[in-house]
C-alpha cells in the first residue's frame, strides 16, 4: 500500500492548466525583465575605466594638410587635431560639451562643428554658436621629429 501512494503518474503532479499558468507567468516575468534591463543600464551605466594617458602621437607631420583635421584617440576618448589655414597645429577634445557628440572640422568656414545640434567652435575651442555651454578642452601640441605629439596641458 505504501508503494502505491509514492508512485504517482507524471500527469498527477501538475495539471495542464497549472503548467500553462506557470508558463505564462514565466514569460511575463521574462518580458518585464527584458524591458527593464536596458532602462536600468541607461540610468546606471557601468563605471568606465579612465585610461591615464598624458600624451599620444596623433599623426605624422606629413599626414595633415593645411586647413585639415584628423580625429584620433586620446586615452579612451576622441580628440581632434587641426592644421589651421595659418598652418598652426591645434588639438582639442573631440567631445562636444553639449551632449557628448563627436565634433568634426569644417574646412570651408574653418570651424569645428558638432552635427548633433549644429554647435560651432572657433579654432581656439571657444563656442561661436549653438547649444554647447562650454568651450572644447584644449590640448598642447608639440612636434618631435616627424611626430605630432598631443598632450594634456600642464
Amino acid at each position: 500500500m505504501g508503494k502505491r501512494a509514492n508512485s504517482m503518474c507524471p500527469r498527477e503532479l501538475i495539471s495542464r492548466r497549472a503548467f500553462l499558468q506557470l508558463l505564462l507567468k514565466s514569460g511575463g516575468l521574462a518580458l518585464i525583465g527584458a524591458a527593464l534591463y536596458p532602462v536600468a543600464r541607461y540610468l546606471y551605466p557601468p563605471r568606465g575605466t579612465e585610461a591615464s594617458v598624458s600624451s599620444v602621437v596623433a599623426a605624422k607631420i606629413g599626414d595633415l594638410a593645411t586647413n585639415a583635421a584628423k580625429i584620433f584617440r586620446f586615452g579612451n576618448r576622441p580628440a581632434i587635431l587641426v592644421r589651421t589655414p595659418q598652418d598652426e597645429l591645434k588639438a582639442f577634445s573631440a567631445v562636444c560639451t553639449h551632449l557628448n557628440c563627436t565634433v568634426q572640422y569644417d574646412p570651408e568656414v574653418s570651424v569645428i562643428w558638432c552635427a548633433c545640434h549644429n554647435g560651432k567652435f572657433d579654432l581656439n575651442g571657444q563656442v561661436i554658436s549653438g547649444p554647447p555651454p562650454r568651450p572644447l578642452e584644449p590640448y598642447q601640441v608639440n612636434v618631435r621629429g616627424d611626430d605630432i605629439v598631443v598632450s594634456k596641458p600642464t
